[in-house]
């Protein structure tokens, strides 16, 4: 049983790092330059990961009705965790520039790809019925809660108190923010998906994440990885480690067993979502430190997944 949950963290977590290192590689042959990087990044942000949202909600399991206690608690342990981050992040985070991208790393997960991958692997059909409501809910959260966070943080930092209107505005106009909620829309309305609209979707759809993984792979700076303030350090611990067990630990104290509780292990334990790099960007942030917090999340997801996994199934409560 161990090997076998090794086997599955490492064939959902590895290719992820796989991109990550050959993004690395082609800013190292010149193939993607500064200049590449910022409009293919603008490209992702406003329009493949708006469609990626759109067609994974719209085209997802219309499960109204149904697991509304599971969805309520991802909604109500994603808000803890963001309140929770912002409070540490005055603490430890010294530049207050960089507060808002150490929140967005240590709460925003990858639960649209990485996260109905592993309840997939997991739990088979049944785990992507329980964790479909889970992720539209938790993923418009994570957009809502990181513009808020970055505005603050990228504005607060200079010394300008920030007001409520740039912060609506930034949600509003979200590209991220407008896809899933269309998405919802869509799926609500249960008109049918024109199939060449569908293929057409599919097509740049299929582009968003491993374009973003590239991007943020062609950011990465080792060298500045692990600074002196270890603002990536410590997002990354909290988004692969005491994030999930917080949410694992408020889900089994409320009752949660089985698959339900291995849904809320499995989308809490995911890497940094990709996302969080092309927003920093599109925002004027330290895009390098959003990119290093997914690559250390992407490799030390591996490891407590697996852990994580082998531990609540020895326990008989998965």
């Amino acid at each position: 049983m161990f090997w076998e949950t090794w086997s599955f963290a490492f064939g959902v977590t590895v290719p992820n790092l796989l991109i990550l290192i050959l993004g690395m590689w082609l800013r190292r042959t010149g193939l993607m330059d500064d200049s590449f990087n910022e409009k293919a990044s603008r490209l992702v942000f406003n329009i493949a990961l708006p469609c990626l949202l759109f067609f994974s909600v719209a085209q997802g399991h219309d499960t109204s009705g149904s697991n509304l206690p599971l969805a309520a608690y991802g909604a109500v342990g994603t808000i803890i965790s963001f309140l929770l981050l912002e409070l540490v992040a005055i603490k430890l985070v010294k530049d207050p520039r960089e507060r808002g991208i150490f929140v967005q790393g240590g709460f925003r997960a990858n639960t649209g790809i990485a996260g109905l991958a592993y309840a997939s692997l997991a739990f088979g059909n049944d785990g992507i019925a329980l964790g479909s409501m889970y992720l539209a809910v938790t993923v418009i959260l994570f957009n809502v809660l990181s513009v808020i966070t970055l505005t603050r943080s990228l504005q607060g930092g200079s010394g300008k108190r920030v007001g409520l209107r740039p912060i609506l505005r930034g949600i509003v106009t979200n590209p991220l923010i407008i896809g899933l909620l269309l998405g919802l829309a869509f799926q609500y309305s249960h008109l049918p998906m024109p199939d060449t609209i569908g293929k057409t979707g599919e097509f740049i759809s299929g582009m968003a994440l491993p374009l973003a993984m590239l991007c943020a792979g062609a950011s990465l700076d080792w060298r500045t990885m692990f600074r002196s303030s270890n603002v990536a350090a410590w997002s990354s611990a909290s988004r692969v480690i005491f994030v999930p067990a917080l949410m694992t630990l408020g889900g089994w104290l409320l009752g949660f067993r089985g698959a339900a509780l291995g849904v809320i292990f499995l989308f809490s334990c995911t890497p940094t979502a990709a996302g969080s790099y092309v927003m920093t960007r599109a925002l004027g942030g330290n895009a390098t430190l959003a990119a290093n917090i997914i690559a250390v999340t992407t490799l030390g997801s591996f490891f407590t997944t697996a852990l994580g996994l082998y531990l609540l199934r020895a326990l008989g409560v998965i």
